[in-house]
């Protein structure tokens, strides 16, 4: 088995909520400077164990999601060793299959692979994320009368094949990385959280 590996996912981006790609609409004001995050609460990539290790997508998609062409620039956890960089950037890129895979094609360009201390703390859909001086995000979800998250399933498009994910809001959400031209600063904007388990 190439990869095992279940964790928490986090997304923030410059559309307003609830995530209009997630449903196959073109993004508000027709494209999306997003942040995808997963963190590895446990699982292996080819036999090296992941565990407890975070890795961040900083993503400029110039039109509708389903169409690529995104622009990303990755940051993986510096507690990660050479050989847990190299396993999870191989699962993200596609070449080990699996539904990660179904993901990587939509890439149109790497900018750049960072390293950075990466703190993902977000339970039950909400929390925080910090990624070095680069990102700092803070979000919630919506939920219904009693309490409970809003989830969102059967959507045409997913970065967690397979599982609900947990329709939310970044109160607040700022980027800056000026070498690729990515500075932005939201609140209140869309937000999406959720829980994955991959194979493949």
């Amino acid at each position: 088995m190439a990869y095992a590996i279940e964790g928490r996912l986090l997304e923030a981006c410059s559309c307003g909520g609830p995530c209009p790609c997630w449903v196959g609409d073109d993004p508000d004001g027709g494209t999306c400077d997003g942040l995808v995050a997963y963190h590895y609460d446990k699982g292996h990539i080819n036999d090296i164990d992941v565990s407890g290790l975070t890795v961040a997508l900083l993503a400029h998609i110039p039109g509708n999601i389903l169409q690529g062409n995104w622009k990303v620039a990755v940051h993986v956890d510096s507690k990660a060793t050479p050989q847990q960089k190299e396993a999870i950037l191989a699962a993200h890129t596609g070449k080990l299959g699996g539904p990660l895979a179904e993901l990587a094609p939509l890439i149109g360009e790497v900018l750049g692979v960072y390293d950075a201390p990466i703190d993902f703390n977000v339970k039950e859909g909400k929390g925080t994320i910090r990624v070095g001086e680069v990102v700092s995000a803070e979000m919630q979800p919506y939920t219904d009368a009693q309490g409970r998250p809003t989830k969102l399933v059967d959507s045409i498009f997913s970065t967690i094949p397979g599982s609900p994910a947990y329709l939310g809001k970044a109160m607040s959400y700022r980027v800056n990385l000026p070498k690729h031209k990515m500075q932005w600063e939201f609140n209140g904007r869309n937000a999406v959280l959720g829980e994955f388990r991959f194979e493949a």
